[in-house]
């Protein structure tokens, strides 16, 4: 068997979603002997760790296995041998780490959102384009079995004609007042690229647009409903940004997507994300591991009586979809896709553009609540 190292620059390697997600894909690609290419090859990913703790970064070294490690990023992006970077720091440090790195002439793959506004995302893509290096975005959640068996749904026709999408997400976060926060205190500090419209409108334009069609408008308003927190190390700081959006956005067709995001509620339903798509032939329910259905003929009659309580139920008639229950790394699905596309030009449908078209959605999402209208949604090029 041929093996084949690829070196990769992984900046904000102490960070939560570095430890819960992408180290745990590329060390399991590893562990496993490496990933397989098309000519029988084994791509084995050699990962120099980058942050600005060498504490912290001892401690994820002696976690993973990737030894080599340092803080500064200059040194790690001038060596010859690394040929990827990736970037997982906070978002507001994206767009100059990146830029580095496209000088530098690594291939980039790099966290959502791949800047803080439209004009830095597209100046990005244009950077990479004209540097000819490979560059792509981290857009995970399609690939979680409950997703991929909704999109599966999509493509097969099963809805008919999509009418309505209604997706709702959120947990409580905690202050840090009495318990700890579950959430890093950047995620609530404009300076530092947080707020939910930045960090989530990413994802849902990548979803919506696979799960029910292209959006053309959006309308919102936001709240920060929770105005003081504490951070890691104990020191209280006011929050500057929202942590609860309340969207509706046109998609091609005429259809219509409902959208509760926040920070601020106690979740009472399967998922942390739930989405339930309406259609004129059938209705499905997905979360990141489960999907049920129901066609037009299951769905329940008889007369509509609120106020007398029934013996059935909502939740009958609903028809259990097929998923791959192995668990899944839906970000190692998308590791896995980028480092084929740098080994061997394999498919990128995630490009930077893709990750522009999410701040695009972001940007214009704020442009609608500071100015209370719907906002048309223009087709963004490169």
């Amino acid at each position: 068997m041929t093996t084949q190292r690829i070196g990769i620059v992984f900046y904000g390697a102490t960070g939560e979603l570095a430890a819960r997600q992408h180290l745990p894909a590329l060390t399991a690609i590893r562990d496993e002997g490496g990933l397989p290419l098309a000519d029988g090859t084994k791509l084995i990913p050699d990962v120099v760790l980058v942050g600005r703790d060498p504490a912290k970064l001892e401690v994820v070294s002696a976690t993973t296995g990737f030894i080599r490690r340092t803080t500064d990023l200059d040194a790690a992006l001038a060596s010859t041998s690394e040929t990827v970077f990736f970037d997982a720091a906070p978002s507001g440090l994206r767009v100059d780490a990146v830029t580095r790195a496209i000088a530098a002439h690594k291939h980039v793959y790099c966290e959502k959102p791949v800047a803080g506004t439209v004009k830095a995302a597209i100046a990005l893509q244009t950077a990479a384009n004209a540097a000819g290096i490979m560059a792509g975005t981290v857009q995970d959640k399609l690939f979680l079995p409950g997703f991929e068996a909704l999109l599966g749904l999509r493509r097969s026709g099963f809805f008919g004609q999509i009418l309505e999408l209604r997706l709702e997400m959120g947990r409580w976060i905690f202050d840090g007042f009495e318990q700890n926060g579950q959430r890093p205190s950047w995620n609530y500090r404009k300076a530092d690229g947080g707020g939910l419209i930045l960090d989530m409108f990413p994802h849902w334009r990548y979803m919506i647009d696979a799960l029910a069609g292209p959006m053309h408008a959006v309308t919102a308003t936001h709240r920060t409903h929770i105005p003081r927190r504490r951070d890691e190390r104990g020191a209280d700081y006011d929050v500057d940004v929202e942590d609860s959006v309340f969207a509706q956005f046109e998609l091609d067709g005429g259809a219509i997507a409902s959208v509760n995001s926040s920070w601020c509620t106690r979740a009472r339903r399967e998922f942390a994300i739930q989405i339930q798509i309406d259609g004129t032939e059938g209705s499905a329910v997905a979360g990141p591991f489960a999907c049920w259905k129901q066609a037009k003929s299951e769905a329940p009659g008889g007369p509509i009586a609120s106020a007398v309580p029934s013996s059935a139920s909502f939740f009958d008639g609903w028809t259990a979809v097929p998923v791959n229950r192995t668990p899944t790394n839906s970000y190692r699905a998308g590791w896995e896709l980028f480092l084929r596309h740098v080994a061997e030009d394999g498919p990128m449908p995630y490009t930077l553009l893709q990750g522009a078209k999410g701040v695009q959605l972001a940007e214009l999402a704020y442009l609608s609540a500071r100015e209370r209208r719907w906002v048309d949604i223009p087709t963004l090029k490169a």
